[in-house]
């Protein structure tokens, strides 16, 4: 990641978990927080690597993914703008269970472990937000062995879609750049076989396939209810 920048009060406030706080409750983090931007393809934190750092994505994607012995890549969730990482080592003193890659250029919020668990006892609507976003994880997480177990191709494809996108003027859009292969290895199944599934979702005017985001029609969530 390149040079550290200082991070000011206005970027904080764009994150959820510190809406509602007065700036001064925000101006102590921003003061022990640093910014720093992640370069394309590059890896912010490794599997198995000491968790001294929560990160919050402010701008950018990033995918997090585990890996075999042998190279295979499993990614277990996208983030975006406004979603934080690192968090579940700070709390339970354990190593990072996962790599985090930079998909797109990425600025991120840095903040210490130390200084982390201090916001979170200075600041409980901070903490509860923590933990609903934990219980959130926990969801889908659920969703996802369910769909596994359960689910055809078609059906975790379509899935995948609607638990990633966004109400955007009435619509459902998955509003960030994916690509075939991502998708093929956060459902457990081969590229070309999601290459098909799109193209045949297309054909049914199921999706709406664009440059950097994929509308959705109402009948796919009808079809996968």
């Amino acid at each position: 990641m390149v040079t550290a920048h200082p991070v000011s009060v206005t970027a904080l406030k764009t994150f959820p978990m510190f809406k509602g706080l007065p700036d001064s409750a925000l101006e102590p983090i921003a003061r022990v927080s640093i910014m720093r931007r992640a370069t394309r393809s590059s890896t912010v934190v490794r599997a198995g690597d000491k968790t001294d750092f929560v990160y919050l994505v402010l701008s950018g994607s990033l995918k997090v993914l585990v890996s075999d012995e042998d190279g295979r890549e499993v990614i277990l969730s996208m983030l975006g703008p406004g979603e934080l990482f690192g968090e579940m080592g700070v709390l339970d003193e354990s190593p990072r269970s996962a790599t985090v890659v930079a998909v797109a250029p990425s600025d991120l919020i840095v903040i210490s472990k130390h200084d982390f668990k201090r916001s979170l006892q200075d600041n409980f609507d901070v903490s509860l937000y923590i933990m609903r976003n934990l219980v959130s994880r926990l969801r889908t997480a659920d969703r996802k062995i369910e769909s596994l177990a359960l689910m055809d191709v078609y059906g975790r494809v379509a899935r995948l879609l609607l638990e990633m996108a966004e109400d955007v003027d009435g619509r459902k859009v998955v509003n960030r750049k994916i690509s075939k292969q991502d998708i093929a290895k956060m459902i457990g199944a081969s590229r070309e076989m999601v290459s098909r599934v799109m193209k045949d979702l297309q054909l049914q005017g199921l999706i709406e396939e664009a440059p950097g985001r994929i509308v959705l029609c109402e009948r796919l969530q009808s079809q996968t209810a």
